[in-house]
């Protein structure tokens, strides 16, 4: 690609071509040949006429062009998807992740929001990182609350203010055009729930909202063929819930959504100090046990590795700090891991035999954060007698199979519900 010397080294360019006609042996090239990045706002476009015979440049002019016909050109490409930032979002309990078509996933924040509460009107303070650090520590006149509950929306408001902060953060520049927006939803959730997640992402700007179920979006982003004629398993564990399901010829043949998730996990360790070591802690402390030292099996020498925790001492109210051991922290978590165990259960003992076959020779495939515990995949192993594993990027996949199904709209359609 040759760069004419009318342009300035220092401009950024895009080159794209498209040939408008052949006369007299020359190929005359049109219209959209270079974009030159005149500000962070506003795109010029230089219409070019190239003259090449056999391959040869043989002159290169610049067009005339008048600034109104640029912006014109620049509002048309922007209708036709020049400028688009259509995205899918996985709206978890924990944490929203967002990708953007043809980026990737660009975008991974807590799914917190602080508020200030004034005359009856909710004011945002922060959402994201900066909320999560809020949590446990705010005033009475400031709340940080998380929107979603289980997977779905338990406040629509807040829920709406949170997308809109990420679809703006996510764009960082105005932009000329509404993003369509596919996020994914639990199989369990009820029609009401499915509308209010529509309505919120509609409400925050989007054009167009569809839907895609996350066992599908969980199996696609961990690479599994699931449009093949046969049985997988996928098993995602996120913050609000657990889905277990079985897929062939990309779709679901069962699913089961069990409220049991990474949030789940957190509140039975605060449960196992209060009730064990007469010790009050928060959730962040309880998550970062989990993530420091949280195990599904208890350790070889009964003991395994320890951390020191603080909290608040419910015997005389005092600050308190106190040791806890990695058998500890997997004898707080053994009922909600055991939950786990019997949904796949569940799943294995209603598949039909031939499906059944097939996750026999394939095994089970671990998606979501809570995948990430340790030795997680070994307890599945023991009590189903698979093979388990963890999927690459297991904290990403949702999002991942979600950007997907928006990268292959056409060939994953029927996965994607643009109506309920």
């Amino acid at each position: 690609m040759c760069s004419p010397d009318f342009i300035k080294r220092n401009d950024p360019i895009i080159f794209s071509t498209s040939i408008s006609k052949i006369k007299h042996g020359k190929i005359t090239l049109m219209t959209k040949l270079a974009r030159i990045l005149t500000n962070d706002l506003f795109y010029l476009i230089v219409p070019m006429r190239i003259h090449m015979k056999k391959g040869i440049l043989i002159d290169s002019k610049p067009m005339s062009i008048k600034r109104k016909k640029a912006k014109q050109m620049v509002g048309l490409a922007s209708l036709t998807g020049l400028f688009s930032a259509d995205m899918a979002i996985d709206l978890g309990t924990a944490n929203t992740l967002v990708y953007v078509k043809g980026r990737g996933v660009i975008l991974s924040e807590p799914s917190v929001v602080a508020y200030h509460v004034k005359d009856g009107t909710k004011k945002v303070l922060a959402v994201g990182e900066d909320a999560k650090l809020m949590l446990g520590r705010t005033p009475g006149s400031i709340e940080a609350i998380r929107p979603m509950r289980d997977g779905v929306i338990a406040d629509f408001d807040v829920a709406e203010e949170m997308i809109k902060h990420f679809i703006r953060k996510v764009h960082k520049r105005s932009t000329f055009y509404k993003p369509k927006i596919i996020v994914c939803v639990p199989h369990g959730a009820t029609p009401v729930e499915k509308r209010a997640i529509r309505q919120s992402v509609l409400s925050a700007g989007a054009r167009k909202a569809g839907l895609i179920a996350e066992p599908i979006a969980a199996a696609i982003g961990a690479g599994m063929p699931i449009t093949d004629p046969t049985g997988n398993m996928v098993v995602d564990i996120g913050g609000g819930t657990t889905e277990v399901a079985v897929l062939s010829l990309g779709d679901i043949v069962y699913a089961r959504s069990v409220r049991v998730g990474g949030d789940r996990m957190d509140e039975a360790i605060i449960s196992y100090l209060r009730r064990q070591q007469n010790l009050l802690v928060g959730e962040a402390t309880a998550e970062r046990i989990k993530t420091s030292i949280g195990t599904a099996r208890m350790p070889d020498d009964g003991r395994g590795a320890s951390m020191m925790v603080r909290g608040r001492d419910l015997l005389n109210g005092v600050p308190k700090e106190t040791e806890i051991t990695q058998a500890q922290v997997a004898e707080a978590l053994a009922e909600p891991v055991q939950q786990i165990c019997e949904a796949v259960m569940t799943a294995l003992e209603v598949t039909p035999p031939d499906l059944a076959a097939d996750i026999v020779d394939r095994g089970v495939m671990l998606t979501g954060g809570g995948a990430l515990l340790s030795d997680l995949d070994l307890a599945l192993r023991e009590q189903t007698g698979l093979a388990v594993s963890i999927a690459e990027e297991s904290l990403n996949c949702v999002a991942m199979g979600t950007g997907k199904a928006l990268e292959y709209e056409k060939q994953l359609r029927h996965a994607i519900d643009y109506d309920s």
